[in-house]
């Protein structure tokens, strides 16, 4: 499991109140109970808090999936983070 979605993992509980909630890289918003516009929101805060990073838009539109918000937050982070 890549360092940014190990530090995914509390986000997700927290936001969406599953002290048991494991997230992989495929999970996605229909996988997730709660997961509806408000937490949206609410979690895209807290995840860019969390890695110091901001979100645009147009690359928020294109998240499909948990990997692919990993994979925004590596590329934004730089080297250094899997």
């Amino acid at each position: 499991m890549s360092d940014v979605l190990e530090r995914l993992q509390p986000v997700f509980r927290d936001v969406f109140d599953q002290p048991s909630l494991t997230v992989t890289r495929a999970t996605t918003a229909r996988t997730v109970e709660g997961w509806d516009s408000l937490a949206h929101i609410t979690l895209i805060d807290v995840v860019q808090r969390e890695f110091g990073v901001r979100f645009a838009l147009g690359e928020l539109e294109e998240l499909k999936n948990v990997g692919d918000m990993v994979d925004l937050i590596v590329r934004k982070l730089g080297t250094g983070w899997r």
